[in-house]
C-alpha cells in the first residue's frame, strides 16, 4: 500500500469527463449487443416539493445522468447519438417567475462552457429532437432506463425501445474509476480527515453524540462540502455495537469509546471513513485489545489488495485474524480452524469486510449474493476479483451486540467455543471498527484516507484538548 500523491486541485480543474464515460457505456452495450445504434436517452432528476408544504425536496441527481453529464442540476435531460459520438445536454427555459426567487440559471453557453457536452439546447427541442434521431436511422434503438422516462417524452419514430442494458452498462462501468474520480474521492476524503479531527479534539468535552455529528457536518460545510455521503453514525458506549446506528443523541460521559462513521461528499462522490477512540483520551485495557485486533485485520487485508485479488479471500482473512486475536483473549476458545468452519466468528463480526465506493456509498458492480446461506460472506458487497482502478473500503470491525450473540451462546454449535465469563468483560466496548477507502492498483492499492487511526495518536490528541 502507498499514500495517494495526486494532484487533487490540477486535476478538478479540468472538466468531469462525460464523453469519455458515454464512450465506455457504448462500448459495454456493443459488448452484449454488437449492432447496436440509436441513442442513449437519460433524464435527469426533476425538482419537486415536498407534500403539503412548498419547500422543495432534498435535490440528489440520478447516479447515471450524473455519470454520463456530469451535470448536478435538476430538470435536464441527455440524449447521445451513438454513430456519431456526439452528446446533447437540454437544460430548462428561463422561467421568469423563477428568476424572481432564485436568480438566473445557466446559460445555453455558460452550459456548454462548464460540461463536456457536444451541445446544449433547451428542453423545449427535446421531443423533436428524438423524432429526428429517430427517424433518421432504419432501425435505431433508444437505449433509456426503466420508469426513468417522463410522461411527456415520446420514443415513437424509433423502432426498438430497449429499457434494460442501459442501466446495467452504467452501473458495471462505474466500477473503475477515471482520474477525475479518484480526484473527487480524494477531494471528499481530505474533507472528511479535517472534519474526524475536529471531532477528536472535542471528544473529550462534548456530552451528547449530537454535538458530535454537529461538529462534523459543520467542518465539512466549512470547506465547501455541503453534502454528507450518507447520515452519519456517532455511537458512543454499546450503541456501537448496531452497525448503522443514526439516533445520535445520547449522552457521553460514562462511556468508553465512540463510533465515528462519516464521510463528505464532494461533487457527487463520497467519502466513507470510520474512526473508534476514547472518549477520555485513554482506552481501557479491553478496548485497547479490541482495537489492536481490528487495525490489524485492516493492516493484513490491505496488505494483500492488487489487481486480481478475490474479495471473499480478503474478508476471509479479516475473520481469521479475528478469531486468532479472540483466542488470545481468552474470548473465544478452542481449534481455530473449528471455529471459522464453525462461522462462530459472525456473531463478532456479521458484516462484509467492505464495499466499492464512488458516487453512492454503497457503490455498484458488486453482485452481492444476499441469499447465500454462508453467514460469513452473506452480507460481502463484493463477490469479484478486484478490477485495477477500482475504490473499495476495508472496515474490519469487533462488535459485542448482546442480540446478536445471545443466540450463538444458546447454541451448542457455537457456545462451545466462546467463553461467557471473559465475553462478559467486553460488553462496554460496544463495537470497533476502522474504515479506509482503497483505490486497487495493478501491484497493490493506494490509501486515499489519512484520518488519523495510531492508537498512541488519537489518545495524545484527545487527551491534549
Amino acid at each position: 500500500m502507498s499514500k495517494a500523491n495526486i494532484d487533487v486541485e490540477k486535476v478538478l480543474s479540468g472538466k468531469y469527463p462525460a464523453k469519455a464515460h458515454a464512450k465506455r457505456v457504448v462500448d459495454y452495450i456493443r459488448s452484449k449487443i454488437p449492432d447496436a445504434t440509436g441513442v442513449l436517452y437519460l433524464e435527469g432528476r426533476a425538482d419537486k416539493l415536498l407534500e403539503d408544504s412548498d419547500e422543495p425536496v432534498p435535490f440528489r441527481q440520478r447516479r447515471a445522468f450524473m455519470y454520463l453529464t456530469g451535470v448536478d442540476a435538476p430538470d435536464c435531460f441527455f440524449i447521445y447519438d451513438i454513430a456519431t459520438a456526439h452528446s446533447t445536454l437540454f437544460i430548462p427555459p428561463i422561467d421568469a417567475d423563477s428568476v424572481i426567487w432564485s436568480g438566473l440559471p445557466l446559460s445555453p453557453e455558460e452550459a456548454l462552457a462548464k460540461y463536456d457536452v457536444d451541445a446544449v439546447l433547451p428542453s423545449t427541442e427535446l421531443n423533436p429532437t428524438l423524432a429526428r434521431l429517430g427517424g433518421s436511422t432504419p432501425k435505431s434503438t433508444v437505449f433509456a432506463v426503466a420508469n426513468r422516462v417522463s410522461d411527456a417524452v415520446t420514443f415513437l419514430e424509433f423502432t426498438n425501445k430497449d429499457f434494460t442494458v442501459l442501466g446495467e452498462a452504467v452501473d458495471e462501468c462505474r466500477v473503475i474509476k477515471d482520474e477525475y474520480e479518484i480526484a473527487l474521492i480524494k477531494k471528499a476524503n481530505e474533507i472528511s480527515g479535517v472534519a474526524h479531527k475536529a471531532v477528536l479534539e472535542k471528544v473529550k468535552k462534548a456530552r451528547n453524540e449530537y454535538e458530535l455529528e454537529g461538529i462534523f457536518v459543520g467542518t465539512s460545510i466549512s470547506q465547501g462540502a455541503k453534502k454528507q455521503a450518507y447520515p452519519s453514525i456517532v455511537a458512543s458506549g454499546r450503541a456501537a455495537a448496531t452497525l448503522h446506528y443514526v439516533h445520535n443523541n445520547k449522552d457521553l460521559p460514562g462511556k468508553d469509546l465512540l463510533l465515528l462513521d462519516a464521510g463528505a461528499e464532494w461533487d457527487c462522490y463520497a467519502a466513507d471513513i470510520t474512526r473508534t477512540f476514547p472518549i477520555s483520551g485513554k482506552f481501557t485495557e479491553e478496548s485497547r485489545a479490541i482495537y489492536e485486533i481490528v487495525l490489524q485485520m485492516q493492516n493484513d487485508c490491505i496488505a494483500m489488495l492488487k489487481e486480481g485479488v478475490e474479495w471473499d479471500q480478503v474478508h476471509l482473512l479479516a475473520h481469521k485474524i479475528a478469531i486468532d486475536g479472540l483466542l488470545s483473549l481468552g474470548v473465544l476458545k478452542g481449534d481455530r480452524k473449528e471455529i471459522l468452519e464453525a462461522r462462530t466468528s459472525a456473531a463478532f463480526l456479521p458484516h462484509g469486510l467492505g464495499h466499492y465506493l464512488g458516487m453512492d456509498t454503497h457503490d455498484t458492480g458488486g453482485h452481492p449474493n444476499y441469499s447465500d446461506p454462508d453467514p460469513i460472506f452473506r452480507y460481502l458487497r463484493v463477490r469479484m476479483k478486484l478490477p485495477a482502478g477500482s475504490v473499495i473500503t476495508v472496515e474490519p470491525g469487533i462488535y459485542f451486540c448482546e442480540f446478536i450473540i445471545k443466540p450463538y451462546l444458546k447454541n451448542p454449535k457455537h457456545s462451545k467455543f466462546i467463553d461467557e465469563k471473559v465475553l462478559d468483560k467486553y460488553w462496554d466496548v460496544g463495537g470497533v471498527r476502522i474504515e479506509d477507502n482503497l483505490l486497487i492498483t495493478k501491484d497493490g492499492s493506494i490509501n486515499l484516507t489519512d484520518a488519523i487511526k495510531d492508537p498512541d495518536e488519537l489518545e495524545k490528541i484527545i487527551s491534549a484538548s
